[in-house]
């Protein structure tokens, strides 16, 4: 096994995720197969009971695992599928050691950080860098390490003295380590000194970096490159520059045209692994559509204009996942996202006593958006909001998509406006549920109210679509099929006692679960696309392969939704019909520029 470990300095969000998962699809490209394994500090077991705008989103997997949102950079740029294991944090390690250390497993011994702790955390690594996580079913070759957080961190230093065990453990040219740094502008200067002191920190905690990513505004200059190769001991060719980019997506070819590949074969002998021909035709595929697409994308100038109406857009990396999913299917459709960010609370009425000038803001957000979007949340506040965009689009016929809460918010405003159930709301909204006259969603009455983290209705489950809904522009874009398989997090559902009533007045549920209990997609039929899942589609979105829902919204908004469908029962295959037009407009573009820029 090889291990690739990224580690960083200087701040915290310096884009350790992007860089690894962009380092991981490079060697993917070689034919390589990749896993990826993200450390986090913190002493929580996962990332489920903590809020959004604390942490950012909280993925998840197909096995009901709450994680860190990096590893959804990760399955988005490698295309595989993780587990819970993948993601170690401090809390569920200490759990193992005391949980062994109760059982007697240490035969009396005295648990300590050194070796107990360090100890569990190579074996965990170990472990679960050999799990097969793509389609080949076999196991891994390389595993990519991302270590939270910053070195020096005193929360990190268990993590740090184990990786420091973990390459000797490995052995020579089998662990490489990658720092990304910041070099800082500051009065036309580039400073070098924060990396110097990163890289010292590192290297007195026994970290021996083999390549420094250095974050940087502008492109570093050969003065800037040589210090920092000087004082951090590192040869000029070891550092990388990770300029700003417009697109994440382009941090691959960055990486690719400073030779990251050829400078991974080399510290992990990786010339050495025997790779079978029909792989390395894979990568090559791979990589031939990415920079295709990523080129395109690049070059786009007609916009659609989205607007997430949310409860917690102070931090976007709350609906990381959600953003990421409208961009690819964006880019799949031709067009530049242009992303607006409306907080729902202020779209209620008591926004337009206190603040009128906010209020008029996010209703013009909302009035001129091609498509809006409410996505998932928790909680009472902002959702009258959220039910009046909800209302918007459906009167108006704008394009909407509704995601977990954001579905709920379409069958509640459907209830009252449509079927005259003006009291019609959820119990996660009362305080007394029970007092609650139209309670049109409900608590699942298999989940645990006392308890908080990992009780949700999570992972992979099956939807059925129902009979005669073959109408169905979204059933239409998954391919006919009779069920399909998202991941879910959610502990509240429609009411089963109104759905007959909502059904009869123009609202199909045409996704079900196996049981046909629990309702899981709506679609109104005379509309652009009104489309609600209870699923979360977004954490199966992939850059080469958007997400149904998501990419059938993003066409609807653009007004291509047609064409795409047409295609569709042509036989040509989503994913061949956006990557072959989309490749043959940028061909055509690069043509003309070159022509024109021949007759100048």
């Amino acid at each position: 096994m090889k291990y690739v470990l990224v580690s960083g300095g200087v701040i915290s969000g310096i884009g350790k995720g992007v860089i690894a998962s962009s380092t991981g699809l490079l060697l993917q490209t070689t034919g390589l197969k990749v896993s990826a394994i993200k450390i986090d500090p913190y002493m929580n077991i996962d990332a489920g009971t903590m809020a959004p705008t604390e942490h950012g989103e909280c993925f998840v997997l197909d096995d009901g695992g709450e994680v860190d949102l990096d590893l959804g950079n990760y399955e988005r740029y490698l295309n595989v599928t993780l587990t819970k294991e993948h993601n170690i944090t401090t809390g569920k390690i200490y759990l193992h050691v005391i949980d062994r250390e109760r059982k007697g497993k240490y035969l009396g011994r005295t648990v300590q950080v050194v070796p107990h702790i360090t100890d569990a955390i190579q074996d965990w690594i170990e472990r679960v860098a050999r799990i097969p996580v793509d389609e080949s079913g076999e196991e891994p070759e390389v595993c990519i390490i991302e270590l939270g957080g910053t070195v020096g961190d005193i929360e990190s230093a268990p993590f740090i003295e184990a990786m420091r065990q973990l390459r000797r453990r490995a052995g020579k040219g089998n662990f490489m380590q990658i720092h990304v740094s910041l070099i800082p502008v500051i009065g036309g200067e580039q400073k070098t000194k924060p990396t110097q002191a990163a890289i010292r920190e590192a290297r007195s905690s026994g970290l021996a970096p083999d390549l420094i990513a250095c974050r940087c505004s502008e492109a570093l200059s050969p003065s800037t490159i040589n210090k920092i190769a000087m004082f951090c001991q590192v040869e000029p060719e070891d550092v990388v520059q990770v300029v700003d980019v417009s697109l994440t997506y382009k941090v691959p070819l960055l990486l690719e045209q400073q030779k990251l590949v050829q400078l991974l074969q080399t510290t992990l002998h990786l010339d050495q692994i025997t790779i079978p021909t029909q792989l390395s035709i894979k990568g090559q595929s791979t990589w031939s559509r990415w920079k295709t697409l990523v080129h395109a994308a690049t070059t786009l100038h007609d916009e659609v204009k989205v607007t997430l109406v949310g409860k917690y857009t102070s931090l976007h990396d709350s609906y990381l996942s959600v953003t990421k999913s409208l961009e690819h299917s964006a880019m799949h459709c031709g067009k530049r996202l242009v992303l607006e960010w409306v907080d729902s609370s202020d779209l209620e009425q008591e926004m337009a006593k206190t603040n009128p000038a906010k209020y008029h803001r996010a209703w013009h957000m909302v009035c001129t958006a091609n498509g809006i979007i409410v996505p998932g949340g928790f909680g009472t506040r902002g959702t009258e909001g959220m039910i009046a965009a909800a209302h918007w689009a459906r009167t108006q016929k704008v394009p909407y998509l509704g995601i977990c809460l954001g579905m709920q918010i379409a069958v509640i405003e459907f209830a009252r406006n449509v079927c005259g159930l003006k009291e019609a709301t959820s119990e996660e909204f009362g305080e007394e549920p029970e007092k609650l006259t139209t309670p049109i969603i409900v608590f699942m009455p298999e989940i645990d109210k006392e308890t908080m983290g990992g009780n949700m209705r999570l992972g992979i489950r099956p939807t059925v679509f129902q009979q005669n809904t073959e109408w169905s522009k979204l059933r239409e874009l998954y391919g006919q099929p009779d069920q399909i398989l998202e991941r879910h997090r959610h502990r509240y559902e429609v009411n089963n006692k109104y759905v007959e009533q909502l059904e009869s007045a123009g609202l199909p549920f045409i996704g079900k679960d196996t049981a046909g209990e629990r309702m899981e997609v709506i679609e109104l039929k005379d509309h652009p696309w009104f489309v609600g899942v209870q699923y979360h589609p977004e954490y199966l979105s992939r850059v080469l392969k958007p997400s149904r829902p998501y990419l059938g919204f993003i066409a609807a908004a653009c007004g291509s939704l047609d064409k795409l469908l047409e295609a569709n029962r042509k036989g040509v295959s989503l994913q061949n019909h956006f990557t072959n037009r989309i490749g043959s407009e940028f061909e055509e573009k690069l043509r003309l520029t070159n022509g024109e820029t021949k007759t100048a």
